[in-house]
């Protein structure tokens, strides 16, 4: 392995051990071949930034079949912690949701305060079934809930909130977080951490 594949590959070993060891070898078999797995060799710094995203009137679906609007799941008063996902991605996906369930244990007994959001941007593939069973690797607590839908709708929530690329091949690592409806967004680009995330949600959420 060259020296500039050993950070990626270091990162995402941790990154997908809650998945299984067959999962890091897929990780690893499609890296070199994958071009969403190209931009990631080096693991970028973040961006943090703050702006004021409407979410949109969309309906979604949440991995256990329940037709929600993605207004009304963002706006139950509890902070919100959101990234988007699909289920095959084989780096940043991985990644990202490992960082949700690390915040998630973190966050130990105000974990129900915070809403963990998790949007399909593969709505076509990403059926309530496949996005339970993906839920379930990482582990993820009644407080964390995947969501899927329309194309239609999956692609208006991505624009609403900067972060629609095209393809999913294309997609870049974002989290956004509100302390509570009406405030700003926050907006880190990269990967975030889930001390990081932690960090913003400072005073927003029970003690523990």
């Amino acid at each position: 392995m060259s020296t500039s594949f050993k950070p990626l590959a270091a990162a995402l070993a941790l990154a997908v051990a809650a998945v299984g060891g067959s999962a890091v070898r897929v990780a690893f078999a499609h890296d070199a071949a994958d071009p969403h797995a190209q931009h990631h060799h080096m693991l970028p710094e973040t961006t943090r930034s703050t702006a004021d995203y409407a979410a949109p009137r969309v309906q979604l679906v949440r991995a256990d079949g329940r037709p929600v609007w993605l207004t009304d799941e963002l706006n139950d008063g509890r902070p919100v912690v959101m990234n988007f996902i699909y289920t095959t991605c084989t780096s940043i996906c991985p990644m990202s949701s490992q960082t949700f369930s690390e915040l998630q244990n973190k966050l130990a007994a105000a974990r129900d305060s915070v809403h963990l959001v998790s949007i399909s941007i593969d709505p076509e593939q990403d059926t309530p079934a496949r996005l339970a069973a993906y839920a379930k690797k990482f582990g993820a607590g009644t407080q964390w809930q995947h969501y899927t839908g329309t194309l239609a709708a999956s692609t208006a929530a991505q624009r609403a909130f900067d972060v629609y690329r095209g393809d999913k091949m294309s997609h870049t690592p974002v989290t956004l977080l509100r302390k509570a409806p009406g405030d700003r967004w926050v907006r880190i680009d990269g990967f975030a951490t889930a001390d990081q995330l932690l960090a913003e949600l400072h005073g927003a959420v029970a003690s523990k």
